[in-house]
C-alpha cells in the first residue's frame, strides 16, 4: 500500500553534511509517525530519529543528537534527513519506515530499501 524511497546518500569525508530524503507513495493517509534507522557492517539495524505526521514531534538516538535533524513536508509525503558533522562511525545503510494507522486500529509499518552512506575517515 505504501512505497518508501530513500535517496540523497553517497560518500563524504569526515565532518561534511548530507540530506536524505524518503519520498513516499501509493496510499499516503494516515501515517502516524516516520522514522530513520541505520544498519553498518557486522551490526543490528539501529534506530537513528523519528517524526510524527501530525505534530511534527522528534525524537533522536544519543548518537546522532545535535548532529542531525529530521524533518518532514506532509505535502509532498516527504521526510527529510540533515546529517552534519558526519563520522566514520555513521557509514552505514540508512532506511526509512513509515507507521499507518489503518480503520479500526491497526497499525501497518512499511520501510525503503534503504540508502548507503559511507563516511572516510
Amino acid at each position: 500500500q505504501v512505497h518508501l524511497v530513500e535517496s540523497g546518500g553517497g560518500l563524504v569525508q569526515a565532518g561534511g553534511s548530507l540530506r536524505l530524503s524518503c519520498a513516499a507513495s501509493g496510499r499516503t493517509i494516515n501515517f502516524s509517525d516516520m522514522e530513520w534507522y541505520r544498519q553498518a557492517p557486522g551490526k543490528g539495524r539501529e534506530f537513528v530519529a523519528s517524526i510524527t505526521w501530525s505534530g511534527g514531534a522528534t525524537y533522536y538516538a544519543d548518537s546522532v543528537k545535535g548532529r542531525f535533524a529530521i524533518s518532514r513536508d506532509n505535502a509532498k509525503n516527504t521526510v527529510y534527513l540533515q546529517m552534519n558533522s558526519l563520522k566514520p562511525e555513521d557509514t552505514a545503510i540508512y532506511y526509512c519506515n513509515a507507521d499507518q494507522l489503518e480503520l479500526g486500529g491497526s497499525m501497518e509499518t512499511y520501510w525503503g530499501r534503504g540508502t548507503q552512506v559511507t563516511v572516510s575517515s
